[in-house]
């Protein structure tokens, strides 16, 4: 049985720090992605890191703030998030599939879903 697990969030100030974890099990997964939905809005990309390459993208509003890695050996993925923003408050999603996708950032391409973890960010 497939499952992600999500941990590592919670309440900071901003300009704080926190480190999302997602740890998988069932089978291993080329691709791996972060994302995240605020109340009202629709959920979005935020980080993803594919074993092809490697190769990893970001969207635009958190490039130079958040990191994300992979451990491989642990079937897990990471997402560090610095220089937090109250705009970055939502709830954070990971997501995996099988195979590489070109399109890393499209929320319809991932079959496997984690239940979600929430980072309030406070100003």
């Amino acid at each position: 049985q497939v499952q992600l697990v999500e941990s590592g969030g919670g309440l900071v100030q901003a300009g704080g720090s926190l480190r999302l974890s997602c740890a998988a099990s069932g089978r291993t997964f080329s691709t791996m992605g972060w994302f995240r939905q605020a109340p009202g809005k629709e959920r979005g990309f935020v980080a993803a890191s594919a074993w092809i390459g490697p190769t990893t993208d970001y969207a635009d509003s958190v490039k130079g703030r958040f990191t994300i890695s992979r451990d491989n050996a642990k079937n897990t993925a990471y997402l560090q998030m610095n220089s937090l923003k109250p705009e970055d408050t939502a709830v954070y999603y990971c997501a995996a599939r099988s195979t590489y996708i070109s399109d890393m950032s499209y929320p319809g391409g991932y079959p496997y879903w984690g239940q979600g973890t929430q980072v309030t960010v406070s100003s």
